[in-house]
């Protein structure tokens, strides 16, 4: 499949797995792989996921982040 080919493709994806698939590839482009990064980015995820599920914290949708960002401070 060529290049072109598979970014279009690509683009029809939902947008989860579209990020899954930018972090395959640039985890692909790493030469050098730390054994612990992967155990504390698990670890993390599921730290977070517990804490919604405890109603700690509350999610925050893309939409209402990017309108955070485009408030002058």
């Amino acid at each position: 499949m060529k290049l072109k080919q598979v970014i279009e493709e690509a683009k029809f994806l939902s947008a989860n797995d579209r990020a899954l698939l930018a972090h395959c590839l640039i985890s692909s482009l790493e030469t050098q792989h730390e054994e612990d990064v992967d155990a504390a980015w698990s670890s993390l995820a599921e730290q977070r996921i517990d804490e919604l599920e405890a109603g700690e914290v509350q999610a925050v949708s893309w939409d209402e982040i990017k309108s955070q960002l485009k408030r002058p401070s």
